[in-house]
């Protein structure tokens, strides 16, 4: 293994299988339906969430950081296959409380050589980072030296959903009731981003069908240069991936798009239905 080890949590989505063939560790976070208590992605698949979410009077999750300990484990585990250094990548420090948990522990190591990159941003855009990151350790950078670009490429990461209510990110606490409200006596189908750590509205279309070409337009407005597709338990989901790819600014290799179904330590804020992408762009 390289010398620099790269470690992400479960709200980067990142499938469970690609992550181990690239060596990408990945820390569970916490989901809760009702008095049942889950690590996302260990105890709880993506497909066996979204079962649990949409099941009839199914209590709504709630999800929570890790504790710093699960860090600690997955940081000894990493030394111990013979890491000299780490970097972890998570999932926005305004969106959740995992960094707090991630520089817990790595305080616990203090002989140990750990850099906490702040995503400032959830789901693949971490795990987009987080390849990168694999990249780079393949190519003999310091793991100081990739926390810093990692830092520096953060910006360039936009993520675009169009999701069929704003109702559950109300549930999540990341919006206002308010403008939760806007969207139902308006009738209209939200485009939410991820940007600067924040969940914000980009755009409010009428139809499931234009918000979705919404969504589309707003990921390929730059030059792209890694791409995945986010869905919700979403049936038109690859139909969603082909429209996108032909519309990708001077084309991409439709092999290296993903298609990621978001796990159950993002799903809850978004709810089923949900499709959109998250790209990584050119620096201008």
């Amino acid at each position: 293994m390289s010398r620099v080890a790269i470690v992400t949590d479960s709200a980067s989505d990142m499938d469970p299988a690609a992550a181990a063939r690239l060596g990408i560790r990945i820390v569970p976070l916490i989901v809760n339906f009702g008095a049942e208590t889950f690590k996302a992605g260990v105890e709880l698949s993506r497909e066996d969430f979204w079962r649990r979410m949409t099941a009839p009077d199914a209590p709504f999750p709630t999800t929570a950081a890790s504790s710093p300990g699960e860090f600690k484990a997955v940081y000894d585990a990493a030394f111990a296959d013979g890491a000299e250094a780490i970097v972890s990548v998570h999932v926005a420090n305004t969106l959740s409380g995992t960094i707090k948990s991630a520089e817990i522990a790595k305080s616990m190591l203090p002989d140990r050589e750990i850099h906490i990159v702040d995503s400032r941003a959830v789901s693949m855009a971490e795990g987009i980072l987080a390849e990168l990151g694999v990249a780079m350790a393949a190519d003999g950078m310091s793991a100081g030296d990739i926390a810093r670009a990692l830092e520096a490429r953060a910006p360039d990461i936009s993520t675009f959903l169009a999701v069929e209510t704003l109702e559950y990110l109300k549930k999540g606490g990341r919006i206002s009731g308010a403008r939760a409200a806007i969207g139902t006596i308006l009738s209209v189908k939200p485009i939410i981003q991820v940007k600067d750590g924040l969940v914000d509205t980009a755009d409010r279309v009428r139809t499931r069908s234009k918000a979705r070409e919404r969504s589309i337009e707003l990921t390929c407005s730059r030059p792209i240069e890694r791409l995945s597709v986010l869905h919700t338990t979403n049936a038109d989901v690859e139909a969603f991936r082909d429209a996108l790819i032909a519309r990708v600014p001077g084309g991409i290799d439709p092999a290296r798009v993903s298609i990621e179904l978001v796990g159950a330590s993002v799903g809850p804020h978004l709810g089923p239905g949900c499709v959109g992408a998250v790209a990584l762009h050119r620096p201008s």
